[in-house]
């Protein structure tokens, strides 16, 4: 099953850095962006977050909520969210369980060796839950920026 704009997106319960649990239901009646990285503290995933905290106030005064879910512990997302001032959540999906429902787990390759990680994808999900926008092996760069350019779009 391939996910497409129109479907519910698939509910999860994740833990964030200070162990609560987070659902996406939680944010239901708001837009919400969810991003799926490979790894805290890598150059990719530096940028990206970077972006969403430069841009986050602009995301807030929408309405739109920024989740970033990597199979990364709630201790490295904690270290990663205070090391450059993440002022949204990182939740742990260590299992890959949710980023394998939102098809973004799986085999990668890197410098010619095969393994199993996520995949930089983004997901915007509407208020009543629904996958209104997706967005398949992101470039990190200005990715953010041209988020909000979209969104305007989605009648946000």
């Amino acid at each position: 099953m391939t996910l497409t704009p129109g479907d519910h997106a698939p509910d999860f319960s994740l833990p964030d850095g200070e162990g609560n649990t987070v659902a996406l239901s939680d944010f239901r009646g708001q837009w919400v962006v969810l991003y799926f990285y490979p790894r805290d503290n890598t150059p990719g995933c530096t940028k990206e977050a970077c972006g969403f905290r430069d841009a986050y106030s602009s995301f807030q005064s929408k309405n739109v909520v920024v989740l970033g879910i990597s199979t990364d512990d709630a201790k490295s997302h904690t270290k990663f969210a205070t090391k450059f001032n993440l002022p949204f959540l990182l939740l742990s999906d260590e299992d890959g369980k949710v980023a394998t429902a939102y098809e973004s787990y799986g085999l990668k390759k890197f410098m010619g060796k095969e393994y199993i990680g996520i995949t930089r994808n983004t997901f915007v999900i509407d208020p009543d839950g629904k996958i209104a926008k997706i967005y398949l092996k992101v470039k990190p760069e200005n990715h953010a920026a041209k988020l909000l350019t979209e969104l305007a779009t989605l009648a946000v």
